[in-house]
């Protein structure tokens, strides 16, 4: 056996998680390469995140995007469920070359009329941690909510002006019960948690 092939050969095997996103981290990446790597790789199933130099490149999984589906249908169901105007706009990118951040929420809304710069709220799901702080990011953004999914349970994180504090319930959408929501967001079958979902606000 040649020396490269021993070498390879003691190289260790990476570990693949199928239910767990895939990611890299770049650093030194500056503002102009970011905005060029963004537009060349314009995918659904490509989401990056950019902070002062750090750039994140992350292909979602299966089980992520499902659960940010599952999630988004049932918010969505109580904002028509309780009259409450939320605009959907999606994993749309965004990003403020004067703060130097960028990124693809995995879902956002504007409440009360249709998004101006940024959205009022955005949705994260945590399937693997690691990689660059989004809250930071956010903080650059002006953002004024963050929901983050994490191991079954919601992190609501409403900006103060000053920094983002964690809180039992949204400012924005103060009756929206998010023990109610983590609980029908894991169950697998969207159908059902939706219906069930219905017939709770309907009932309540």
């Amino acid at each position: 056996m040649s020396s490269a092939a021993r070498a390879r050969s003691e190289l260790p095997v990476p570990v693949q998680m199928p239910d767990g996103d895939h990611r890299v981290v770049l650093h030194g990446v500056d503002w102009r390469t970011y905005c060029a790597v963004r537009e060349l790789l314009d995918s659904p199933g490509v989401r990056m995140t950019y902070l002062k130099g750090a750039l994140e490149i992350m292909s979602p999984s299966r089980i992520h995007e499902d659960v940010k589906t599952r999630i988004a249908r049932l918010v969505e169901l109580f904002a028509l469920e309780s009259d409450t105007p939320l605009y959907g706009y999606g994993s749309t990118t965004f990003r403020r070359e004067a703060g130097e951040r960028g990124l693809e929420p995995d879902e956002c809304y504007s409440v009360g009329t249709t998004m101006g710069e940024y959205p009022d709220i955005a949705l994260e799901v945590i399937v693997t941690h690691g990689g660059i702080d989004k809250l930071a990011v956010y903080a650059g953004l002006g953002v004024r909510e963050v929901w983050m999914w994490d191991e079954g349970r919601f992190g609501i994180h409403v900006w103060t002006g000053s920094r983002y504090e964690a809180r039992e319930r949204s400012e924005l959408v103060p009756t929206l019960d998010f023990v109610v929501l983590a609980e029908l967001a894991g169950n697998p079958d969207q159908h059902a948690a939706l219906k069930q979902y219905r017939e709770r606000l309907r009932s309540s």
